[in-house]
């Protein structure tokens, strides 16, 4: 009986593919919104036969490959739905162009430095209409292929901004008319009643434990807290984000 050959194995995904070269995308939300943005520039795309059904008339012709072969190419344990693209990343932003671009809504983050965590308020920020996220340049992870699957095709649409200095970011914001409005445990003050009448705002979220740094902290223009029960402690920090955005839509500021 004629045995077929096997193929060689592929390469086992490298973290080198996250220091700012082409990165792998899966999973069906976060590949299809990829493949619909004008602004992404692809290397390979692979798909299963069933996955490929989904992806007819886009921008890439998939190559047809086992669901096992796709494995090959991630981090171990990526759920990947039969569907991964090879991409480079996007350009960040600058604040001050998204700010001149009419955003009402954006959000920051000090050192949260969780990639699910991270994907999770791209997700949020982009069903309540924040169209900015800030993040560190160094101790925030970069916007890979985790970030992107907890995202769901939100990098696509939330501009990522780097800032150095995140106190310094939060000025520039001020400067520009945002009430910027840090969560803060300690405070005293409802979020609620701190969003109440500003037109344009910034939120500002701390990394689990300890919160916001005290420069940040004192560079917001106000802190507030979400109540909680007293038997919990705090909230995860995607879960505190997503209250925060829906209050701040709930208070009906203009979409940006």
């Amino acid at each position: 009986m004629q045995t077929r050959p096997q193929r060689p194995e592929k390469p086992r995904f490298s973290p080198r593919e996250t220091e700012g070269g082409p990165v792998w995308l899966w999973g069906t939300h976060a590949v299809m919104a990829a493949l619909a943005n004008p602004a992404r520039r692809f290397h390979t795309l692979l798909a299963t036969e069933n996955a490929a059904q989904k992806l007819s008339g886009g921008p890439v012709t998939p190559q047809i490959v086992t669901a096992k072969e796709i494995d090959q190419r991630l981090p171990p344990g990526a759920v990947h739905q039969g569907v991964a693209v090879k991409a480079d990343p996007l350009e960040e932003a600058n604040l001050e162009d998204v700010i001149e671009a009419g955003a009402t809504r954006i959000a920051v983050l000090d050192q949260v430095s969780d990639p699910h965590n991270m994907g999770a308020i791209f997700r949020s920020a982009a069903a309540f209409g924040f169209t900015g996220l800030v993040l560190q340049t160094r101790n925030a992870p970069p916007v890979t292929g985790v970030v992107a699957k907890s995202a769901a095709g939100a990098i696509e649409t939330v501009a990522e901004i780097r800032a150095v200095n995140i106190a310094r970011a939060l000025e520039v914001l001020g400067e520009a008319g945002f009430h910027t409005v840090g969560l803060a445990g300690e405070s005293t003050r409802p979020l609620d009643l701190a969003l109440k009448g500003a037109a344009k705002v910034a939120i500002v979220l701390g990394a689990e434990g300890p919160g916001l740094r005290p420069a940040v902290a004192k560079a917001c223009a106000e802190l507030a807290r979400i109540p909680i029960s007293a038997q919990m402690e705090s909230l995860n920090v995607s879960n505190a984000a997503a209250i925060a955005f829906y209050e701040a839509n709930r208070s009906g500021f203009p979409a940006a």
